[in-house]
């Protein structure tokens, strides 16, 4: 799934793509997507718009519109939104006065299109926990004290910390030398710091090179991002560590397969 530093790359490229124009037909092939409202109503309420500011909040994309409404995208698994596109062989595809496409495709028809009144009356927006760059150390320190969650489970709850998902998770895990599997609570404040800066800087290289194109995430350009020849641990079982030169081990956390070092993450 796309993560917060993939999410935001689109984000920053549909700003300088769509924004400040006008959406003059909308063409929906699988009516699907279309979470909120009808097929009909989202038509109709997205037609003769403009897109006035686009906004990420956690790995939602919101189009805030001239007619009030918001454009709410997720893009979950395998979502991509492609500019210019060709309005056909995708999900739906929106057509803008300058006679290009902004195309939704979605392979495995996980992502979905919500056009609501107010984005912060979402459900999924309302148990969002804070943004990592909005929280300042003080404040991480005492989120993380207070959980006897594993830490790497933790970090992937977005009611604790939002935008976070898997494979940063892992990296910046690798990077503040801590054990996926340890009790947040365990950890020292040294610890806490480390993790709280590897963070920060995991996902700011990681935008930095426009993401990580591991499975169906593409640029708006349809461009790979280049963060995937960075990674430390993720998707590297068996494969020599980067810094002792030991094998890189998966075990499951949580639902989900968690890449370490076992001789550096203690």
């Amino acid at each position: 799934m796309p993560e917060l530093p993939e999410v935001e790359t689109i984000k920053r490229e549909l700003v300088r793509a769509v924004c400040g124009k006008k959406i003059v037909e909308v063409l929906v092939y699988n009516p699907k997507v279309i979470r909120q409202p009808g097929r009909r109503e989202f038509i109709n309420g997205l037609r003769d718009v403009r897109i006035k500011r686009i906004l990420r909040k956690g790995k939602l994309l919101l189009l805030e519109l001239s007619s009030g409404k918001t454009l709410a995208i997720h893009l979950k698994m395998t979502g991509q939104l492609i500019y210019p596109g060709v309005g056909r062989d995708c999900r739906a595809a929106f057509k803008f006065s300058n006679g290009r496409y902004l195309d939704f495709r979605d392979q495995r028809l996980f992502g979905d299109l919500r056009l609501v009144d107010d984005w912060r009356d979402l459900k999924f927006i309302k148990e969002l926990g804070p943004e990592p760059s909005g929280v300042s150390l003080d404040k991480f320190k005492t989120m993380i004290a207070a959980r006897k969650t594993k830490i790497k489970p933790l970090l992937l709850d977005q009611t604790f910390i939002s935008g976070i998902g898997n494979l940063y998770a892992a990296e910046a895990l690798f990077r503040a030398r801590i054990h996926p599997a340890r009790a947040a609570n365990s950890l020292s404040e040294k610890e806490q710091g480390l993790l709280f800066k590897e963070i920060q800087d995991t996902l700011t290289e990681a935008i930095r090179h426009k993401g990580s194109s591991v499975d169906q995430y593409v640029q708006v350009n349809g461009r790979s991002g280049s963060y995937v020849k960075y990674h430390k641990v993720y998707a590297r079982r068996g494969k020599a560590c980067l810094r002792c030169g030991g094998p890189i081990k998966r075990i499951s956390l949580g639902g989900r397969g968690t890449y370490f070092c076992p001789k550096c993450q203690k």
